[in-house]
């Protein structure tokens, strides 16, 4: 069979493109009016039942339908469906628990008056910890109890057990003291977190005392003021502990409720709890109330007070007067304004409907409020060397939460009222900067004058005007004030600005109204902003120490300012810029402008003032890639400066958007996907040129085509990823073919075809390493597509490209265990059949290709049957090499391949062809290997086409065709 093999020679049939396309066209056939189709809409047959008493059956049933055609659900039940039934018989159940859960869900709605938009204090714990710190050293004095009396047998009376129990809290305070000295801030952190954890250590091994005493030595700590500026976050930590304490107390108590019924909802009734549970929580009161010291006994209760449903409905209301009352106690005011934050904190979790103690709280704060300025505050400052304004800021954390917790959905009446009582006390600049911190923006922006007028009037000793000017602006960023104010709302705050000496006083406040004057002004008053923040920033390079400030005032005058040629005339902008000095936070700054431009930019735009701009932006932006830039890197500043050059555009000006292309491959070098996008903008220009000229091509058209031509063909060398460059050489090549720049396109297939033979075995995809054969198949596919059309050199001799493709391909060096290069092979066959057509498939315009050169010449057929020849004596050595036990499936699956082939495009009229054809279907079939399946409809389809008058030597195949079992 091999030698009858070796001696074939190729005739390519005539193929009828036309015809064959209509005949694979498919049937149409008609459809009859109320015919079955399966795209016409199902009607579906609806089931309606009645009940008519809760345990009756139903009564009546009736159905309705829009057509005589019923669903065959419906029909076979009688119009009935049984889920129908069952859904008909529960829905009074279902309406029921509805019911019974909109209740429970209109209850919790009641009792529940803070939502989503109230910021929970966790959200305020890491910014306070980070404020205030200090570096002196800090100490902890606990009293544990002494060790004496410690059960050391069971104790069996109940009398004697209650009477141990109150020695045990008698004990907390005359035990042996522990005394922990010279710690630093880290160290005490650290052993406060480590008392958290031993307080649940001690309640998870049933230690309910000694959990006790931890808490109430905690609570201790917060009378202690020795190191002042550290008192917020000494309160946060503390405070920490009686959370952990409250929630062990309250879910210990709540576990003894459980009964048979279950456990207790979210919002029960103290009916609902047990007598045990009950007593257990009256016990921890009654232990709480022994505790002989102010603040930890308040603390230790307060942490507990959720408790009190367990006792009586008014528990919890009854108990925050007689708390608030208790705070009265404590003398130091910071201790005692603190000690309202806790109540206040708790009370908003467990009871946020009861307001009224909210506001007493507050109201007790500012009858006390001249205590700061009393001598034992002042004494104790003298003595820590403290000055008033940083002693005040302390102050900032406690006030602004209860001011948060009252203003809290308040009516604008309220502020009215705090404003009053603010002017009463002199308008005292950190009431008045808590006021304006808790309530609404609307609320605040509204009357933005009038804090502007109080303002003024502070004492600017104690608290700084600019902290309280920067905290109007953030109300004015989120709200609006009067359109007839705003002008002179800005030139108040902006004197008070720009007046202030130190550079992050001045940045940190001039942030805050860069908002507002973009917002409510134009150009000229942003620009205006703009110099004055660098005339602040720039002296000693202030600026360094203020890039996320900075960072933030660019971002904000770019969300406003979505028309780029308006923002880029701002005089001060660029050299804003230039005020970036550190390379990460300049190339940041960039990224944010490119895309602030990509999305709102609407139009193509040729603006010089934009391109200058963003050119500088990218250069910046291109200039950072270096050599330990990732690659993720790469690609999102090589997108964003993609995303800007596809946004220019000069009409047709074509010269002038080439020079742009031109400039920009200078600029970008560095990054190829840049490079890939001008390479195919240029590409597109050349092809829009053809288009608007209409193929009317003057010189200077020509001329400016190969200058397009040019670009690519030098920049695509520069390129790293061997398959861009190869695909590109073939997209360029196209571009030129189709623009009758024949030499050129010449060129690009010829530096393609010269490629190849450097194309690694494996390249990287997505950071994997993946074989290239598969993507060099598919470059020569498409250049095998391209090649069909492209005419010969009339110096180079016939079929040149191929050829020389040909001789590359049979270089290459192909992994052993595949036949790509046999597929290839059978490609090439495919392009030289379709070359032998007296007219080719497809043609580009006002080029002439091969069929129209040669006129279906003998001696180009001839050289084309030579080709093919030699194309399948190589097929057929390489099938002889797949003989053994281990490739035979490899070898029937080509002999397949190569029979379809033979089917398609050879004349099978030859008789040492047909024989081929024969041989092949046989080989293909002789091990069990081809796919039963494939060879019927293979020979079912040259059946069909032996019915068509010029096929009808395919009858005679069909039979010398045949199937072989494989049993």
């Amino acid at each position: 069979m091999t030698q009858k093999m070796a001696s074939v020679q190729w005739h390519s049939r005539y193929r009828n493109y036309a015809a064959e396309l209509q005949c694979c066209r498919l049937e149409a056939i008609g459809l009859e009016t109320g015919e079955y189709h399966p795209l016409k809409p199902i009607t579906v047959t609806e089931s309606k039942t009645k009940k008519v008493g809760r345990k009756g059956s139903t009564s009546s049933t009736s159905s309705s339908s829009s057509s005589s055609v019923l669903d065959p659900l419906s029909s076979v039940l009688d119009g009935t469906d049984p889920l129908s039934m069952f859904a008909a018989t529960a829905e009074p159940l279902t309406t029921v628990a509805n019911m019974d859960n909109g209740r429970k869900k209109r209850e919790r709605e009641e009792i529940s008056a803070v939502g989503s938009d109230f910021e929970p204090w966790p959200s305020k714990r890491s910014a306070i910890l980070a404020r205030y710190t200090t570096t002196e050293k800090l100490s902890i004095n606990l009293f544990m109890g002494s060790e004496k009396g410690k059960a050391t047998s069971p104790v069996s009376a109940v009398s004697e057990k209650v009477r141990t129990r109150l020695e045990e809290l008698d004990d907390l305070e005359e035990g042996s003291q522990k005394e922990l000295l010279n710690l630093t801030q880290q160290d005490y952190i650290n052993r406060i977190e480590e008392l958290n954890q031993s307080l649940k250590d001690a309640w998870a091994s049933d230690q309910k005392v000694k959990a006790l005493k931890i808490v109430i030595q905690c609570s201790k700590l917060l009378s202690d003021t020795t190191v002042i500026q550290f008192y917020p976050s000494k309160f946060v930590l503390i405070t920490d502990i009686l959370d952990t304490f409250g929630k062990l107390v309250y879910e210990r108590i709540l576990t003894m409720c459980v009964d048979n019924r279950g456990s207790l909802p979210d919002n029960f009734n103290p009916d609902d709890a047990s007598d045990t549970a009950k007593e257990t929580c009256l016990n921890w009161f009654f232990k709480i109330a022994s505790i002989r010291e102010l603040i930890p006994r308040f603390y230790v209760e307060a942490a507990i007070l959720k408790c009190n449903k367990f006792l009586s409905k008014t528990g919890i209301s009854e108990c925050l007067p007689r708390l608030t009352s208790m705070i009265r106690g404590i003398g130091d005011p910071l201790v005692a304004v603190y000690a309202r934050t806790y109540l206040c904190r708790v009370g908003i979790e467990v009871a946020p409907h009861l307001k009224e103690n909210l506001n007493k709280n507050f109201f007790d704060f500012l009858l006390t409020f001249k205590q700061i300025h009393g001598d034992m505050v002042q004494n104790q400052l003298v003595a820590q060397k403290v000055e008033i304004p940083l002693y005040l800021t302390l102050y900032s954390p406690a006030i602004d939460w209860i001011l948060q917790c009252i203003a809290y959905r308040a009516p604008e009446v309220l502020l009215t009222e705090m404003m009053e009582r603010c002017r009463k006390l002199g308008n005292n600049a950190l009431l008045l900067n808590s006021v304006m911190s808790a309530f609404r923006a609307e609320f605040i922006a509204a009357r933005s004058m009038e804090f502007i007028g109080m303002i003024k009037e502070c004492d600017e000793s104690g608290f700084p005007k600019h902290l309280l000017f920067r905290s109007l602006g953030i109300n004015l960023a989120l709200a609006d004030p009067p359109e007839n104010d705003r002008l002179q709302i800005l030139n108040e705050a902006w004197k008070v600005i720009t007046k202030l000496k130190s550079p992050q006083d001045y940045i940190n406040c001039a942030e805050k109204w860069v908002e507002y004057t973009c917002r409510h002004f134009t150009k000229r008053e942003v620009n205006t902003v703009l110099a004055d923040v660098i005339k602040h920033m720039t002296p000693d390079r202030a600026f360094e120490e203020a890039y996320p400030q900075l960072q933030s005032i660019i971002g904000k005058v770019i969300d406003h300012f979505h028309d780029f040629s308006v923002l880029f005339s701002v005089e001060k902008f660029l050299p804003f810029l230039d005020m970036f000095q550190k390379e990460s936070v300049r190339v940041e700054v960039c990224k944010c402008i490119l895309e602030a431009f990509i999305k709102h930019q609407q139009e193509l735009t040729k603006d010089p003032v934009i391109l200058n701009a963003l050119l500088h932006v990218c250069k910046t932006m291109h200039d950072s890639v270096n050599a330990l830039t990732l690659e993720d890197e790469k690609r999102m500043l090589a997108g964003l400066i993609n995303g800007f050059i596809r946004m220019v555009s000069f009409g047709r000006d074509f010269e002038q958007q080439l020079s742009f292309y031109v400039e920009a491959r200078s600029m970008f070098c560095n990054l190829e996907p840049v490079l890939v996008q001008l390479i195919h903008s240029v590409n597109q220009l050349a092809m829009e040129t053809r288009k608007v000229m209409k193929g009317n091509h003057s010189r200077k058209t020509a001329a400016f085509v190969r200058a397009c031509v040019a670009f690519c063909f030098i920049t695509i060398p520069s390129l790293t990823s061997i398959f861009s460059r190869l695909n590109l050489y073939l997209h360029s090549g196209q571009v030129a073919l189709a623009n009758q720049c024949l030499s050129q396109a010449d060129a690009f297939f010829k530096a393609a075809v010269s490629l190849v033979p450097e194309v690694p075995k494996t390249i990287s995809v997505d950071g994997k390493m993946r074989s290239s054969e598969t993507f060099l198949l598919e470059f020569l596919s498409n250049l095998f597509s391209t090649l069909l059309i492209v005419p010969d050199h009339p110096e180079q001799g016939v079929l040149f490209l191929v050829r020389g493709l040909l001789n590359v391909i049979e270089d290459y060096t192909w992994e052993d265990n595949n036949d790509d290069k046999i597929r290839i092979y059978t490609s090439v066959l495919h392009l030289l059949s379709a070359m032998s057509q007296e007219t080719f498939l497809y043609h580009v315009a006002k080029v002439d290709s091969n069929d129209s050169l040669y006129g279906g010449d003998s001696k180009f057929l001839t050289e084309i049957n030579k080709l093919c020849e030699t194309l399948i004596g190589q097929i057929l050595d390489h099938l002889k090499t797949l003989g053994k036990d281990e490739t035979l499936k490899r070898q029937s699956q080509l002999a397949l391949s190569l029979f379809h082939s033979t089917l398609a495009h050879g004349d099978l009229r030859n008789n040492k062809l047909n024989q081929l054809a024969v041989n092949l279907w046989n080989l293909a079939q002789k091990h069990g290997f081809a796919d039963t399946k494939t060879l019927v409809k293979t020979l079912e389809y040259i059946k069909k086409q032996s019915s068509q008058s010029e096929m009808q030597h395919f009858s005679e195949l069909a039979q010398r065709l045949p199937l072989q079992s494989r049993t």
